[in-house]
C-alpha cells in the first residue's frame, strides 16, 4: 500500500491528474480450500487513487489503504465483467480502465525436494511486447525492495522511464521523512535538475538597442538607404526617404494636436500607403496606435473606442461615415492632408518618450464577453523587431507581404522587419475567392518572406503556387502540422525555410521559435522550439514549480517580451501577469499547455481553458456564448470548435426559452456584435 501510494503520487504529478487508476494483480486464493490447488486463479483489480484536495502523505496512505482493502472484498468478480459493466470507450491502442500496472510480488517461495534431484528457478525471458503502457513489478529480496519496470517503447524512451523510477524513489524518501507534508509539494527534481530547467534552457541574454524605439531604427535605415523602395501598394511606391518625410510631416501635426507619450491614436483605414504612414507618424509623435478593422461591426468598434479613449482617429474620407458619431475626433489621411503638407520633414525629437511607454494597443477576444486591449510598450516592440531582423533577415534587406488585417499582430512582423532592414513592405488589398490576397502573394514574384498562419498555408497549392522568390515562411497563430509544413517545402520551386513562431499578443508577437527540419521533426506537430533572445520560458505545474522533462505543464513567459497588461482590466492583469519567482519582472501565464523535451525544445499540447484558434484567429468561446445568451429567445448556449487547420470551425448549440429561433436570425444578431471570424458555422 505504501509503494502503491508513492507510485500513484508520482503518476498523478507526471500526468497532471488528481484521479489515478492503477491496475494490480491479485492471487485470488483467499480461502484455505484453494490454497494448495494447482491452477491459475489470478484476477486483476483496478484501484482508483484519489489525489484531490491536496492530501498529506498520511492522508494519502489512509485513502490507499481503505481503497485496497475494499477492493480485496471484490476479487471474485472477473475483470472482464467489470469492463463490460463500465462500458468504457474501447481502443486497440491501450487496455480498458487503466493503462498502468503495479504488481507487488509477495508470494513466499517454496522448496520442492525430490530424491536425487535439485530444483532452481528458471529465469523468464523478457517480454517482446509490453502488455500495458507502464508496469512496475516490485518485491522484497534480501532486505531490499527490488524490481523492474516494463514500458511500451512506442510511448517512452528508456531515459524517461529511468527518470520516473528516480522520481518514485525521491517520493518514497520524502514520504518516510515527513508524513505531514502535502504529497503535491514533494520535490521530484533534485536541486541540480531544477536549476538546469530554470537556467540552462533560458540562457538567452543578447545585446540589443534597448534604449532605442523602433521608429528610430526606421529613421536610421532611411538615412542609410534613402532611395531604396520602402513601400509598395498597387502602382504606388515610396522610397525610404519619401516614407520618412511623409510620416514626419504628419507626426509634427499630431504633436500639435496633443499626441504624446501613452496617448492613444486609433487608425481605421483600408490597406494602402496611408495605413503605414499613419502608423509611423503616431509612433514618431510619441503616441500608441490602436488598429481598427473597418469591417468590424459598429458595436464592436464603438466599444473599442470607448474603452481605449483615443485622442484621435485617423481614417480616410471614404470611411468617415463609418466612424462618425462614435465620440472620437476624426482626421482623414487623404482629405485633410493639406493641414500638415507644410510641416517639417525632419525627425521629431523624442520629447520624453521611454521604452516603457505604449507603442500600440491591440484588442483580442475576451472570455467575459467583451474584447480586451493588450498594452504593448516600445521596449518590447523594439526588442521583437530587432530580434526578428537578426533571425529572419540576418541584417540583409528583406521584403515582406502585408495582406492580413491590420487589427492583428501578425502584421507587426511584416511591417517592421522590412522598415529596419531596408526591404520593402508590399501591401495587398482585400479580396475574395480566387483573388484572396495570400493566393496573389504566392502567385507573384515580389517578396522574400511571408508571415502567415497554418490555415493560410493550407490554402496554397504547392504545385501551382510555387511562391516565386519567396525563401522564408514565418508561420504563427496556431498549431502547425508537420505534414502541412513538409508539403509546402516539397511544393516550393526554391529552397524554402519555414519557421514556426510561437507567441501570444501579450508577449509581443513571438517569444519562441523553431526552424522546421523535415528529417528530424517527425511528430504530428512542429515544435514551438526555444525562447528567443532575452526571453525566459518556464513549464510549471499548478503550484508554480518546474515540471520534469516530458511532463505537460503550463507555459509562463518572462523577459523583454512581456507587455504591460490589459487596458482598464487591473484584476485580469493581476491574474495573468504574475510575479516572477525565478528572477526580476513578471511572468505572463499563457494558458498554453506544453512539454519540454530532454533537449530543451518545447512542444505545444493544447489549452487549459476555452480559448481556441480558428484559422489563426484567437477566440474566447465565452465571448461568443455571451453574445448568443443575450438573445431573449435563447435559454442556454454552448460553443465549441471542431475540425483541423483551414477546416476548423465554430459550432453553436442553443436551447430556446420558447419557440426555437431561426439560425439566420441568430447569425444576424451576432453579426451586429462580432466580427465574421467569430460567427459560428
Amino acid at each position: 500500500m505504501t509503494l502503491l501510494a508513492g507510485w500513484a503520487a508520482v503518476l498523478g504529478r507526471l500526468a497532471g491528474q488528481d484521479d489515478v487508476v492503477i491496475g494490480t494483480p491479485t492471487a485470488n486464493r483467499d480461502r484455505r480450500e484453494v490454497e494448495s490447488l494447482i491452477g491459475f486463479f489470478v484476477n486483476t483489480l483496478a484501484l482508483r487513487v484519489d489525489l484531490s484536495r491536496a492530501p498529506t502523505v498520511a492522508e494519502l496512505l489512509g485513502r490507499v489503504k481503505a481503497r485496497a482493502v475494499e477492493a480485496q472484498h471484490h476479487t471474485d468478480i472477473p475483470f472482464e465483467q467489470v469492463v463490460e459493466l463500465m462500458r468504457p470507450v474501447r481502443s486497440l491502442a491501450h487496455s480498458p480502465l487503466f493503462q498502468v500496472m503495479f504488481a507487488w510480488q509477495n508470494t513466499p517461495s517454496g522448496r520442492l525436494e525430490l530424491p536425487g534431484l535439485t530444483f532452481g528457478a528458471l529465469g523468464a525471458p523478457p517480454h517482446l511486447s509490453a502488455k500495458y503502457d507502464l508496469t512496475l513489478n516490485l518485491q522484497e529480496a534480501g532486505g531490499r525492495i527490488v524490481g523492474v519496470v516494463e514500458y511500451a517503447t512506442a510511448l517512452f524512451e528508456r531515459t524517461t522511464v529511468e527518470r520516473q523510477v528516480r522520481y518514485l524513489r525521491r517520493a518514497l524518501e520524502a514520504m518516510v521523512a515527513d508524513d505531514a507534508q502535502a504529497v503535491q509539494r514533494i520535490a521530484l527534481l533534485t536541486p541540480a535538475e531544477r536549476q538546469h530547467l530554470v537556467e540552462a534552457h533560458n540562457d538567452t541574454t543578447t545585446e540589443y538597442p534597448a534604449d532605442t524605439c523602433v521608429h528610430e531604427l526606421f529613421e536610421a535605415q532611411a538615412a542609410r538607404t534613402p532611395d531604396a523602395v520602402a513601400l509598395v501598394h498597387d502602382a504606388d511606391e515610396l522610397t525610404f526617404a519619401e516614407l520618412n518625410a511623409r510620416a514626419n510631416r504628419l507626426a509634427h501635426h499630431l504633436r500639435e494636436l496633443g499626441v504624446g507619450p501613452d496617448a492613444r491614436v486609433a487608425i481605421g483605414v483600408d490597406h494602402g500607403v496611408e495605413m503605414v504612414v499613419g502608423l509611423l507618424a503616431v509612433l514618431k509623435a510619441g503616441g500608441a496606435y490602436l488598429p481598427l478593422d473597418p469591417a468590424y461591426p459598429e458595436a464592436r468598434l464603438r466599444f473599442m473606442l470607448e474603452d481605449a479613449a483615443p485622442v484621435l482617429l485617423l481614417t480616410q474620407s471614404s470611411l468617415a461615415d463609418r466612424f462618425a458619431g462614435m465620440g472620437t475626433p476624426l482626421l482623414a489621411l487623404d482629405g485633410d492632408a493639406d493641414a500638415w503638407a507644410e510641416m517639417a520633414e525632419t525627425n521629431p525629437p523624442r520629447a520624453g518618450l521611454t521604452r516603457d511607454h505604449l507603442a500600440y494597443v491591440i484588442f483580442t477576444s475576451g472570455s467575459t464577453g467583451t474584447p480586451k486591449g493588450a498594452l504593448v510598450p516600445h521596449g518590447g516592440l523594439t526588442h521583437y523587431a530587432w530580434w526578428a531582423r537578426t533571425r529572419y533577415a540576418a541584417g540583409a534587406p528583406l521584403s515582406f507581404a502585408l495582406y492580413s488585417s491590420f487589427a492583428f499582430d501578425l502584421t507587426v512582423t511584416s511591417i517592421f522587419v522590412p522598415l529596419i532592414t531596408g526591404g520593402a513592405i508590399v501591401v495587398y488589398g482585400e479580396g475574395e475567392g480566387a483573388d484572396l490576397p495570400i493566393l496573389r502573394v504566392f502567385a507573384e514574384d515580389r517578396v522574400d518572406a511571408v508571415k502567415l498562419t497554418p490555415a493560410h498555408l493550407a490554402l496554397l497549392d504547392g504545385s501551382t503556387q510555387a511562391g516565386g522568390r519567396i525563401r522564408t515562411l514565418v508561420v504563427g497563430g496556431e498549431d502547425l502540422g508537420t505534414g502541412l509544413a513538409r508539403s509546402r517545402q516539397d511544393g516550393s520551386a526554391a529552397e524554402l525555410v519555414i519557421y514556426n513562431e510561437y507567441g501570444p499578443t501579450e508577449t509581443v508577437v513571438g517569444c519562441a521559435i523553431h526552424r522546421f527540419d523535415p528529417r528530424r521533426d517527425l511528430a504530428a506537430s512542429v515544435p514551438i522550439g526555444r525562447p528567443i533572445a532575452n526571453t525566459r520560458v518556464y513549464v510549471l505545474d499548478a503550484h508554480g514549480e518546474p515540471v520534469p522533462p516530458g511532463v505537460v505543464g503550463e507555459l509562463f513567459v518572462g523577459g523583454a517580451q512581456v507587455t504591460r497588461g490589459y487596458l482598464n482590466r487591473p484584476a485580469l492583469t493581476a491574474e495573468r501577469f504574475v510575479p516572477n519567482p525565478f528572477g526580476e519582472g513578471r511572468l505572463y501565464r499563457t494558458g498554453d499547455r506544453v512539454r519540454r523535451r530532454a533537449d530543451g525544445v518545447l512542444e505545444f499540447i493544447g489549452r487549459d481553458d476555452d480559448q481556441v484558434k480558428v484559422r489563426g484567429f484567437r477566440i474566447e468561446l465565452g465571448e461568443v456564448e455571451a453574445a448568443l445568451a443575450s438573445i431573449p429567445s435563447v435559454r442556454e448556449v454552448a460553443v465549441v470548435a471542431r475540425g483541423e487547420g483551414s477546416d476548423r470551425r465554430l459550432f453553436a448549440y442553443v436551447t430556446p426559452s420558447g419557440e426555437a429561433p431561426a439560425p439566420g436570425d441568430l447569425r444576424n444578431h451576432l453579426r451586429a456584435r462580432l466580427p465574421d471570424y467569430m460567427i459560428p458555422a
